[in-house]
């Protein structure tokens, strides 16, 4: 089933070329079938590049899902067209009287800040909030998922030594779990981040459990027992050049940073990466969308 999204979005015929199935908004109000109720929040800079990944995974399920792009109003995107913002996106203001199926906040590149420093820091509080009681399910991705891991339940984050930055093997701590079903026994995942949790927080929590975790790059996947809150460190989204992309862009800026593990064939930056996660790409989100979202969400939006 598609992803009904505005017929101008730029990443209509990027996934119409991939054969992802895209419906727009006109064609959708003729069908007797209620979508699912997506919101975006998508804090990256940018915006269409994350758009794109996002929307490729989302519309590649049996799932009709409407999608609805949320920006901040307390930070202006440097990186994004004013105009594409304002065609596309809302702000909470603008939304926070409806309720919705399922909601995606993204990661952001201010990691290493502390929380309460990031300017749109109280807009995001309103925002997770508004989300206990009028969303079904919440997937936060990167430093969003350590946000939401802050907020929900005074998890802190920590700085590393060094950035944990390529694609690393995770081992599944929960194969029963619905979000886990169909995955292989060792999954890669990408990250690319300077900050981490520790599992010892996590297992102090009781209403969390442990999903996919590393023994190089930590804690990955963590949800709530009731799978109203799902908690992504890695970035299963991401591009095949993503991380190709963010080294060379460390690089060049003379930073000192690592070739990415497990990435460029034989570590050679001359070579193509490798993709070593799509599959467990799609089956997270189709997971995500099934399990934590469609089959939980009442048929009427109140």
């Amino acid at each position: 089933m598609p992803i009904v999204i505005p017929k101008e979005l730029p990443a209509v015929e990027i996934l119409q070329n991939e054969n992802i199935f895209v419906m727009n908004d006109t064609r959708a109000k003729h069908q007797d079938i209620r979508p699912l109720k997506i919101i975006i929040l998508n804090l990256m800079p940018n915006k269409i590049e994350t758009e794109t990944q996002l929307l490729r995974l989302l519309g590649n399920t049996p799932l009709q899902t409407e999608i609805t792009l949320l920006k901040t109003a307390t930070y202006q995107s440097k990186n994004t067209s004013e105009d594409h913002l304002e065609s596309f996106y809302k702000t909470f203001d603008e939304i926070k009287e409806h309720t919705f199926d399922g909601l995606i906040i993204t990661g952001a590149p201010i990691e290493t800040m502390p929380f309460e420093e990031v300017s749109y820091w109280d807009e995001l509080v309103e925002i997770m909030e508004f989300s206990k009681t009028n969303i079904t399910s919440t997937l936060h991705i990167c430093w969003g998922s350590q946000a939401g891991l802050y907020y929900h339940h005074g998890i802190q984050k920590y700085l590393q030594d060094k950035k944990t930055f390529g694609v690393f093997e995770h081992d599944l701590y929960n194969k029963t779990n619905p979000l886990l079903r169909g995955f292989n026994d060792e999954t890669y995942i990408p990250h690319s981040r300077y900050t981490t949790v520790l599992k010892e927080d996590i297992n102090k929590v009781d209403e969390l459990e442990l999903l996919l975790y590393s023994e190089e790059s930590g804690v990955c996947l963590v949800a709530s027992k009731d799978r109203k809150h799902v908690y992504m460190s890695g970035h299963l989204e991401y591009d095949s050049d993503s991380l190709q992309k963010e080294y060379f862009r460390d690089v060049e800026k003379g930073l000192d940073i690592h070739i990415p593990k497990n990435y460029f064939k034989n570590n050679d930056t001359s070579k193509e990466p490798v993709v070593k996660w799509r599959a467990a790409a799609h089956l997270l989100f189709a997971n995500w969308l099934n399990y934590c979202v469609y089959q939980e969400t009442p048929f009427e939006l109140r």
